[in-house]
């Protein structure tokens, strides 16, 4: 039976809930993931959370979940706001019209507050741990937290938009065309909310071209890295004590 994204946060979620606070013991890895549109972004989040799962050695540790697509249902829960929100969400700052109408009429929070909430559910994710965040800025929401591996994925166009074109069952033309919006919506996100440029390299402790090494290989890259990156951060803490 295949087991639905909600179930695997509300399993995360309550992993989480239940583990006992320790304020002075480092926290768990968490990843963020940028990725250029058609680079397999979530390919590569899904192979990679199996990958770190495999690698969990703790007894009972709590399970890996990606937050993408379903990121901004669990922003809404957190701060209780209405599902019907959801479409205002999208990883963009062009705002359609009826978006910007109903928030001068006070119909629903504006795109800034909707941005600060997701800020803070992003935190809270990466403070817990075992989160893989893909997009919405979360490398700079979290750029200093040192539990926190930042990667972003590219490859070439061409190979891109084919991608694209088969993973969404799109003509070439249509594929191209969607890769260029989608590219161009992240590029604004990032500058207008968080005044960056998304193609900064220093934005990123990795930067990897998914057609060099392929999916499986990138999914095994990153886990390397981070779980490397991470081991080096509980050994300082472990010496600051």
């Amino acid at each position: 039976m295949k087991i639905s994204m909600l179930d695997v946060f509300n399993r995360y979620l309550q992993a989480q809930a239940a583990l006992p606070e320790k304020n002075s013991a480092p926290r768990p890895l968490a990843i963020t993931i940028s990725r250029e549109t058609g680079a397999g972004g979530t390919t590569v989040s899904e192979l990679l959370a199996r990958r770190l799962s495999e690698a969990e050695k703790t007894p009972g540790a709590s399970p890996w979940a990606i937050f993408d697509a379903g990121l901004a249902k669990q922003v809404l829960e957190d701060h209780k706001l209405p599902g019907n929100l959801e479409r205002f969400m999208a990883e963009d700052a062009r705002l359609p019209v009826e978006s910007i109408v109903e928030e001068i009429l006070g119909l629903h929070p504006s795109a800034w507050t909707l941005v600060q909430h997701t800020t803070r559910t992003i935190l809270r994710l990466a403070g817990l741990g075992h989160a893989i965040l893909v997009g919405r800025g979360a490398n700079v929401i979290t750029a200093r937290l040192p539990n926190v591996f930042n990667v972003r994925l590219v490859a070439p166009l061409p190979k891109r938009i084919q991608h694209a074109a088969d993973y969404y069952q799109l003509t070439e033309a249509e594929a191209a065309r969607f890769v260029r919006e989608r590219d161009h919506a992240r590029r604004r996100y990032l500058a207008r909310y968080f005044n960056a440029d998304i193609n900064d390299p220093t934005l990123y402790d990795a930067m990897l071209n998914t057609t060099r090494f392929g999916f499986a290989r990138t999914a095994e890259a990153i886990a390397h890295l981070a779980l490397q990156h991470h081991h080096l951060y509980v050994e300082r803490h472990r010496y600051k004590k």
